[in-house]
């Protein structure tokens, strides 16, 4: 039937642990089940190759509803690069306190701007371990999804492209129509809207 499996490439390690900037406990303990929105957000950077060179991909996912509430593409990973992913889930949020925002321990999540940020807007620091990709498990299931249904399917010639191509696997597919195992199979947006009418 001319069927062909997509197989996923090599992992990259991309995190930067090695740095002397305070780390903060593992509050999360690999638990990613929570009773509501706004209780637990992880994050993550990850990577993609375009004829430009690599393009950076910082990401926030609420655990409720597994929808991506934040995200920013940079061509340099940096501290800004997470302060705006955060800066765009508060936004989208309504700037909630009390929210745990998981990470790991990379540098830029170490980062004094964005610790500035996470105790300015009352968000509580957590961090798994060095290497451990158990400890951000759902997040590193959204980057295999992201690479296996849309970035090995593609060449970017540009980092425009691949803005372009991230924001609508994001914004239109993945929150709007893909359906989410973690939460019995629904939509991640409307598995929201309906939360909210409840």
């Amino acid at each position: 039937m001319g069927l062909k499996a997509i197989q996923a490439k090599k992992f990259k390690v991309t995190t930067d642990s090695e740095h002397a900037k305070p780390v903060a406990p593992d509050l999360v303990q690999q638990d990613f089940t929570v009773s509501g929105p706004n209780e637990k957000w992880v994050s993550d950077i990850t990577y993609v190759w375009t004829g430009d060179g690599w393009l950076y991909l910082a990401v926030v996912m609420d655990l409720y509803s597994r929808a991506i509430i934040g995200w920013s593409l940079q061509s340099r990973m940096t501290q800004q690069l997470v302060c705006d992913a955060l800066t765009m889930a508060m936004f989208r949020r309504g700037f909630p306190k009390g929210v745990i925002a998981h990470s790991d321990r990379g540098s830029q999540y170490c980062s004094k701007r964005y610790q500035k940020l996470l105790r300015h807007n009352k968000l509580i620091c957590s961090m798994g371990r060095t290497g451990c990709c158990y400890d951000n498990a759902a997040m590193e299931s959204f980057f295999h999804c992201l690479k296996v249904e849309l970035i090995h399917r593609e060449s970017y010639t540009t980092r425009d492209r691949a803005r372009q191509s991230i924001f609508e696997y994001i914004e239109v597919y993945y929150n709007r129509q893909r359906r989410h195992s973690a939460i019995g199979y629904q939509i991640p947006m409307v598995f929201d809207d309906k939360q909210k009418r409840a």
